[in-house]
């Protein structure tokens, strides 16, 4: 969307730094924080808009905001996995890390060493995680709007592919070539082939499993 937004601005002639047009970009893309200028980076006003719209901006705002709790929790709360680019005081806030489990369970790996024993958070990111596998096992194209963290879920995207094979495409890359995964994608839908790694579409016994689903 930024994108465009920066042509345009430039067509028309447009301050790319000026606050009007990028609070506009990010209210509509966070990511587009990234092209705002290293000031604009550090107007409070600007990130928040930003994170609030997609909590991963968090990564282009300043040093000093990363630091700030408002704006970490407003975009943990938006997206958890923006913990891990949230400074490493705030990743051993208790209440901003349980905000992030509780949105995604997968951001309990950016928690500090102390904050991934505490029981209570731990107990918060698998009932996370439990909510995510309930949705895949019903209808397993929900993995999509899963986070990256749980697209490298093996039991996430286990569950997924066993409901519905082409969910196979919204995997980690790292999770299409793990063979147990594909054989299970191959063995719902055939045609789950096409997505797993180029090791695995040559995988003989994947291969044969996936020709015997397509002839049914």
């Amino acid at each position: 969307m930024f994108h465009q937004h920066a042509r345009e601005s430039q067509r028309f002639g447009l301050d790319m730094d000026d606050k009007k047009v990028v609070m506009a970009a990010v209210a509509q893309d966070g990511d587009a924080l990234s092209y705002a200028s290293k000031e604009l980076k550090k107007d409070k006003e600007i990130v928040k808009a930003a994170v609030k719209q997609n909590g991963r901006a968090l990564r282009w705002a300043s040093k000093e905001l990363k630091k700030d709790r408002e704006i970490v929790k407003a975009a943990v709360v938006q997206d958890g996995g923006a913990l891990q680019y949230a400074s490493n005081e705030l990743k051993n806030d208790k209440e901003i890390v349980m905000a992030a489990v509780a949105q995604d369970g997968g951001a309990l790996q950016y928690a500090s060493k102390k904050l991934k024993k505490d029981k209570e958070i731990v107990m918060a990111a698998k009932e996370s995680k439990v909510r995510t596998l309930a949705a895949v096992a019903q209808d397993g194209d929900a993995l999509r709007y899963a986070s990256p963290e749980l697209k490298n879920d093996k039991e996430i995207v286990m569950a997924a592919v066993a409901q519905d094979g082409d969910a196979l495409r919204y995997a980690s890359p790292e999770l299409k070539k793990d063979k147990e995964i594909v054989m299970a994608a191959v063995a719902q839908d055939g045609e789950a082939l096409r997505y797993a790694s180029p090791e695995l579409k040559n995988d003989e016994e994947i291969v044969m499993a996936a020709k015997r689903m397509i002839k049914h």
